[in-house]
């Protein structure tokens, strides 16, 4: 790589001509299903540690990440190194044992809290998220002799055909006919939108009761399922943590009807919330976690299955895939925890989680468009209350140099998802560009002018 980039630092308008030319070719060539560069119009050249630069020569601060798979940032050193010396040894390796992949599962098991490590297998799926959603599923249907799955309003597990029956969102399902059945949603602690009309200070945990009187009601109209399946934090769904209590009764609800409790950890895990697992901060101890993204730390494609030895029912060949064998992922997963363990990147995560808080706090506080600002370590979520509003922060964020992606319903909520290993500097400079970006689209939309940096 030439020199170091630092920035952020824009100079033509975006797109640039170069990155238009791209972006040109790529609507005349690829499907209509891309999505990101519709909203986020630059071609990339490289990219190193929290920058990207595009092939005009712009530099962004990149607080998307590959939607939180770039877990230390673009081209660690320590993973680059470990990728370039497998490559020149072994690359696909099926299912077959290995030295890259035996040091992988070691690290990885040695990363769950107490001695989960010497009571749950792993179980390699193919290289997607979604994937290891329709492993886990199952996985649970198999040990149980169930069929039936409970899942939550607002969830999103990917655009497969089980996982996009699991998953809340009504857009990308309703367009293709008999998805899976047996699938029932219930309620999500979204205590700001409350799916039951209540308020916090009217709630005992209600959404978990409603779930818990369902499934034990002989009249309640649902067969006991094979699984139960959570996002500890809706991510596509707008970065909404569920509320501790609601998890701690859904984990006893599903410990007493002996219902496997499936936990989504594609986005949160690998340190995304401050801890390794978003359940260590619920104290829960799930039946089976499904992790993919940030396995790798470098955007190389990987997914596994924890689960407890007692599941591990399913026959030789029950889930396979020809790319469940990635050494260079592996590889790269064994440095990037040696990274997180050695240069106390946790550490960073709860540093940045405290800088963000008293930064949007000072900025946002009573603002008349934000709706709600909430998050759990570097995964953040600024719901405004428009979305004409939250597009045209992105793009006045972009043209300062800044990429960040939408979500949630509507797409009304700014996600930031950056990189874990962000600095000080890094941090203050991107959420800068942010107020000062919606401070334009409000004056933009509503003729105002707002407070654009924070007190």
């Amino acid at each position: 790589m030439n020199a170091n980039l630092t920035g952020p630092s824009v100079h033509t308008p975006i797109p640039g001509p170069r990155s238009a030319a791209y972006l040109d070719r790529q609507e005349r060539r690829e499907s209509n299903a891309r999505t990101y560069p519709r909203n986020l119009p630059i071609a990339i050249r490289r990219a190193q540690g929290s920058f990207v630069e595009d092939v005009d020569g712009n530099v962004f601060l990149d607080f998307l990440a590959g939607a939180g798979v770039l877990s230390l940032g673009h081209n660690h050193p320590d993973v680059v190194a470990a990728i370039s010396a497998q490559l020149g040894e072994f690359v696909h390796g099926l299912d077959f044992p290995t030295v890259a992949k035996d040091e992988f599962t070691s690290a990885q098991l040695g990363m769950l809290p107490g001695d989960m490590g010497q009571r749950y297998k792993v179980h390699f799926c193919g290289p997607t998220g979604a994937n290891g959603v329709e492993a886990a599923l199952k996985l649970a249907k198999i040990a149980t002799g169930r069929g039936d799955v409970v899942a939550f309003s607002g969830g999103f597990h990917g655009s497969t055909a089980g996982a996009m029956a699991v998953t809340g969102n009504l857009g990308p399902k309703t367009p293709v006919a008999n998805g899976m059945p047996g699938v029932h949603f219930f309620p999500f602690s979204h205590c700001r939108r409350c799916p039951l009309g209540l308020r916090p200070d009217s709630c005992e945990t209600n959404c978990a009761t409603y779930l818990e009187r369902v499934l034990n009601d002989a009249n309640g109209g649902i067969a006991k399922p094979a699984a139960v399946l959570l996002e500890l934090v809706q991510g596509e769904g707008g970065t909404i943590p569920a509320t501790r209590a609601f998890v701690r009764r859904v984990r006893e609800i599903t410990e007493a009807l002996d219902i496997p409790l499936i936990v989504d950890e594609v986005q949160t895990g690998c340190g995304r919330t401050g801890t390794w697992f978003a359940f260590e901060q619920y104290d829960i101890e799930p039946d089976i976690v499904i992790a993919s993204k940030a396995l790798s730390g470098a955007g190389l494609p990987i997914s596994l299955l924890f689960y407890r030895r007692e599941l591990d029912r399913w026959n030789p060949g029950a889930h396979i895939g020809t790319f469940r064998g990635n050494q260079l992922a592996f590889a790269a997963g064994v440095a990037a925890v040696k990274v997180v363990r050695e240069q106390r990147v946790l550490d960073n995560v709860q540093a940045r989680h405290a800088q963000i808080t008293a930064h949007l706090a000072a900025a946002l506080d009573c603002h008349p468009y934000v709706a709600d600002v909430r998050g759990i370590g570097l995964m953040w979520g600024i719901e405004l209350t428009d979305p004409a509003l939250a597009r045209a922060v992105q793009a006045a964020a972009l043209r300062r140099g800044l990429i960040i992606e939408l979500g949630g319903r509507d797409d009304v909520v700014i996600r930031l998802l950056p990189p874990l290993t962000l600095s000080e500097q890094e941090c203050r400079d991107a959420l800068d560009i942010l107020v000062a970006s919606l401070a334009e689209a409000v004056g933009a939309a509503h003729g105002t002018t707002l407070l654009t940096t924070a007190a």
